[in-house]
């Protein structure tokens, strides 16, 4: 478990600071874009297809992070009020759920890079599967973070924040 922890704890570390990254190039890009169009009358093709990657990349990172630090949206309020082992048994089944969700994210991800593999985005001149890549990567740590949690809720112990 340690080595788990630590290792996730490291991954949305860097996977947090990849998505503030990308915010910020984002918003370069955007004003990049609206500048060169409103000002200069000369809008560059690329700036919208490089503004969704970096979309992508964005929510991917920004919600694998998420999962880690448990700062996705729950509802609280009815788990709050039931016993403590009905507690412990639907915290148990959320996280299970989620790993279920990174794998079907992954699997579908990659299913759509291979399928697009060959085609190309025009204004960049790279293939279409790689805006499937943070979703493969996505998939990957989302179910890493939540087996932690798997291992930590029948283990007793506590998944510290990366964030704190």
């Amino acid at each position: 478990m340690e080595l788990l922890s630590t290792l996730n704890t490291r991954l949305s570390r860097w996977t947090m600071y990849l998505a503030c990254l990308c915010l910020v190039g984002l918003l370069a890009v955007v004003v990049y874009g609206v500048v060169l169009r409103y000002i200069f009358n000369d809008a560059p093709p690329y700036v919208e297809q490089v503004a969704l990657l970096l979309v992508i990349l964005v929510a991917m990172f920004g919600a694998s992070a998420g999962v880690r630090d448990a700062g996705h949206i729950g509802l609280d309020s009815l788990v709050a009020v039931l016993p403590e082992k009905a507690r412990f048994w639907c915290e148990a089944v959320v996280y299970v759920l989620t790993v279920v969700f990174a794998v079907t994210l992954f699997a579908g991800g990659a299913e759509m890079a291979v399928s697009t593999r060959d085609s190309t985005i025009p204004t960049l001149g790279l293939s279409e599967a790689v805006r499937y890549v943070p979703i493969l990567i996505a998939g990957i740590l989302i179910g890493l973070f939540s087996i932690e949690h798997l291992i930590a809720q029948f283990t007793g112990k506590e998944v510290v924040p990366s964030w704190h």
